[in-house]
């Protein structure tokens, strides 16, 4: 799969997506890196830690979050895609599930779209997509984790965001998968499709896990959100190891470690 000015391949090896983001309220480090110097310095932090793609997002999808305008999340993002191409050769990907933002991004620069409703939210969203020849990744997500078979319906659900994207005309090489841990779902349901990682297999696209530092962390170790980072490590393990292509995560460099070593004793 080729994003920005690289290849990765994705069956084999798992390559670290690092977060960025530039909001006041995220649920981790909301306020961190909004100063651009700041937000620079940090993403050569991680990118010298082992980080493959840098994950651009301008709004917080943590529970209760307050739902921005188009304006206010390009005002927030384009600056920062724009930094991070002039002073870094590293792809980006945004974080956005709406259109017009996806557009001003991808004139921006950004090399990837992140949709966390998995073309479900904009229905604009995978033609721009679509004609943009980028690549994404598409999240599951439901409103409410209202299943009667989890992993059958789980696998549907992926199943109809697969058919919207190829419909649009996205390519089949163009798209990730991403099981959406923490949203639409309840902490068993998060728990379980961590477990059963490798029925995503079936689908027949490269896998994106992200974990880092959510709720069924929190709620398993009973600790802040500052404090799981060993938590999504063993995550990032289990993860490497039923074949994920992709992790995304705050802690770069323990992260990058365990991968590092879970695919040295596998062999990879």
């Amino acid at each position: 799969m080729k994003i920005g000015n690289r290849e990765f391949q994705t069956k084999g090896h798992t390559y670290v997506m690092g977060i960025l983001n530039v909001t006041p309220d995220s649920f981790s480090d909301g306020g961190k890196w909004n100063d651009r110097d700041r937000a620079l310095k940090h993403v050569e932090e991680m990118i010298a830690e082992g980080m493959d793609i840098v994950d651009i997002g301008g709004e917080s999808t943590r529970r209760g979050y307050t739902l921005l305008s188009d304006e206010e999340e390009i005002a927030r993002v384009v600056p920062m895609i724009e930094a991070v191409k002039a002073n870094f050769d590293i792809p980006i990907s945004l974080d956005t599930y709406k259109s017009g933002v996806a557009e001003a991004g991808i004139r921006a620069g950004a090399d990837l779209i992140n949709d966390i409703w998995g073309l479900k939210y904009d229905r604009h969203m995978a033609e721009v997509i679509a004609k943009s020849g980028l690549p994404c990744c598409l999240m599951h997500n439901r409103k409410e984790p209202d299943y009667t078979d989890f992993i059958a319906d789980f696998l549907k659900d992926m199943q109809e965001t697969i058919d919207i994207a190829k419909k649009a005309g996205i390519a089949d090489e163009n798209i990730i998968l991403d099981p959406g841990v923490g949203f639409g779902k309840t902490y068993e349901n998060n728990l379980e499709i961590i477990n059963k990682l490798e029925c995503m297999h079936t689908l027949g696209y490269p896998i994106l896990l992200g974990t880092s530092r959510k709720s069924v962390i929190g709620l398993t170790l009973d600790l802040p959100a500052d404090q799981r980072m060993e938590g999504t490590v063993a995550t990032t393990v289990i993860g490497v190891m039923k074949g994920v292509a992709f992790v995304r995560v705050h802690d770069v460099k323990e992260n990058y470690r365990a991968l590092k070593m879970t695919e040295a004793i596998l062999g990879r």
